[in-house]
């Protein structure tokens, strides 16, 4: 018996079982840490059970049982994604991530599996007669910290300066409510949740259909030393897409089958 007992151990020795990071940078073979906005409808959000839910969710729960692992979600706050990477104290972001040129500086990314668009979301029946990005002049305008919005009018100093005030707001359900108090004029947001919103808000808020922003690709992201991690959850979610779930999922959140081949 402690023959066969010494030959296991040499064995686990030879032979280590690969392990998934954990949070905090431990080592866990059943856990992964995604870090998310958990007010981020219809990416993820709580529903009125309590229960969270969403787009990227049910992608995200899909993925980690692929690979045989259990998921925890972890509300960070969206402006400080590059101290909650390097911190450890999440493995991933999933939560309709832009893949942008600062972001790059201190995450990978997989390929991109949707593409997003900077809009302007208004309240409906508004006097502000807005046709242009040059028609913002004057006006109060909000953007989520951390967001693509704010990174692109943050660079983009000469339009921003036309601003009478630019308010960013930690949570995008405060630019939300901010938008119908009429705090603010113009919310700047993405496309996918500012639909969303105006279809939950119908009577509250409209969108204007102008030319804004990045034309952005969405990915997942990941510290840059883990790429191993990064590639297995391609693998799954390149599995997703072949067979067609990743599809049914776009398909209940949007109506519409949204995922990049």
């Amino acid at each position: 018996m402690k023959k066969f007992l010494t030959v296991i151990l040499f064995s686990l020795l030879l032979f280590p079982i690969p392990l998934i990071s954990g949070c905090g940078g431990e080592q866990s073979a059943r856990k992964i840490v995604i870090g998310i906005d958990d007010d981020f409808a219809p990416i993820s959000f709580y529903n009125e059970k309590n229960e969270l839910v969403g787009f990227d969710i049910d992608l995200a729960k899909e993925a980690c049982e692929r690979m045989g692992v259990a998921v925890e979600f972890k509300s960070i706050d969206w402006s400080k994604k590059r101290e909650e990477i390097f911190s450890g104290n999440i493995d991933l972001i999933w939560n309709g991530l832009d893949i942008v040129d600062e972001r790059k500086e201190y995450m990978i990314f997989t390929r991109p599996y949707m593409d997003d668009r900077q809009i302007f979301l208004v309240k409906k029946g508004n006097d502000l007669d807005i046709h242009s990005e040059g028609d913002l002049e004057g006006k109060i305008v909000g953007a989520q910290a951390g967001s693509t919005s704010e990174i692109y009018l943050n660079e983009n100093e000469k339009l921003k300066n036309t601003l009478k005030e630019f308010k960013s707001y930690l949570r995008f359900k405060d630019g939300i409510n901010s938008l119908k108090n009429k705090d603010i004029d113009v919310f700047v947001c993405d496309e996918l949740v500012a639909r969303y919103e105006m279809n939950t808000n119908p009577d509250q808020l409209e969108i204007v259909d102008v030319k804004t922003g990045y034309v952005t690709e969405v990915g997942i992201g990941f510290p840059k030393e883990n790429a191993e991690l990064r590639d297995q959850v391609q693998t799954v979610f390149d599995e997703m897409i072949k067979d067609g779930t990743a599809k049914k999922i776009s398909e209940k959140w949007f109506d519409a089958d949204l995922i990049k081949q």
